[in-house]
């Protein structure tokens, strides 16, 4: 894949994602709402996304995690495909192998991690 994941908003602009996590605030309730973006090769992405989540939750358990809190709407373009994401937390990880965790002010991040784990979790077990 060529495409190239972006997030902006008025203050930032992050080009250097490989793959990345989208999960709104009502993914606590449905978790159909997360959505997820990568560059890599899409036959591996859900495995790609299951460490994504499965790190942070642990780093975050351990208090291991950085989180980078933000209070604007973010923009994800990826390719053709775009969303806002006004509420929730971003997991992503950049083209040196890092991730990164962004949040919304006074989010839970506790169960925002725990529903980007389970649902990985359960979409990676499908295959199994």
């Amino acid at each position: 894949m060529n495409t190239t994941i972006t997030i902006q908003s008025p203050t930032i602009t992050i080009t250097d994602c490989e793959s990345i996590i989208l999960v709104p605030e009502i993914a606590l309730q449905e978790a159909g709402y997360i959505n997820m973006f990568t560059t890599k090769d899409s036959s591996h992405a859900k495995h790609e996304y299951h460490a994504l989540a499965q790190m942070a939750y642990f780093q975050f358990q351990d208090d291991e995690l950085e989180i980078v809190e933000i209070d604007y709407p973010l923009t994800i373009s990826c390719g053709s495909e775009s969303s806002i994401l006004e509420d929730g937390m971003i997991l992503y990880r950049d083209k040196s192998g890092s991730f990164k965790v962004l949040t919304h002010v006074l989010q839970n991040n506790k169960k925002l991690l725990e529903a980007a784990y389970r649902y990985c979790t359960r979409w990676v077990r499908l295959d199994i």
